[in-house]
């Protein structure tokens, strides 16, 4: 499994400024509808749901909110790199300006731990993220992200 097939160009944005993390998860769920063809209030809902049973910001200005969805076909993904970092309550309490965003069907069992294992380990390469944070362009953006090899577990 690779990024390439977990997330399509369209998915990728750069976005100005969120004033909320309720506000991230609308226009998380806004991409979800126009990339993927998911209704927005379910991919909301979801990660609502995902994120009440714990903050997804993992420290260093990174988060990777993620959910489960009914009436979803295959794993899916959206990338937004934010111009101005949002307070996430991160577990380091920095703010966020890298989101991975993962959607899953309900059912997809250990796959979805698979994807989201790959998108940690892409997205702790310090290389990756300094390149993403270097970046404005979405096609760019879409290159670093599915071109690079993230590294293998130990």
């Amino acid at each position: 499994m690779d990024l390439s097939k977990l997330l399509t160009p369209a998915a990728v944005r750069v976005m100005g400024q969120m004033t909320s993390k309720k506000r991230l998860f609308q226009e998380l769920g806004e991409i979800a509808a126009q990339a993927y063809g998911l209704t927005a209030a379910t991919a909301i809902d979801g990660l609502q749901e995902r994120e009440s049973l714990g903050p997804t910001g993992v420290g260093n200005g990174i988060a990777l909110p993620h959910a489960r969805l009914i009436r979803l076909e295959k794993i899916t993904g959206i990338f937004l790199r934010l111009e101005k970092p949002l307070d996430y309550e991160s577990v380091d309490r920095q703010p966020v300006d890298l989101v991975f965003c993962l959607l899953a069907p309900k059912d997809s069992g250990v796959d979805h731990l698979k994807a989201l294992a790959l998108v940690s380990r892409t997205m702790r390469d310090a290389g990756i993220c300094a390149k993403l944070r270097a970046n404005t362009d979405v096609a760019k953006l879409y290159a670093i992200l599915t071109e690079s090899k993230a590294p293998q577990a130990a």
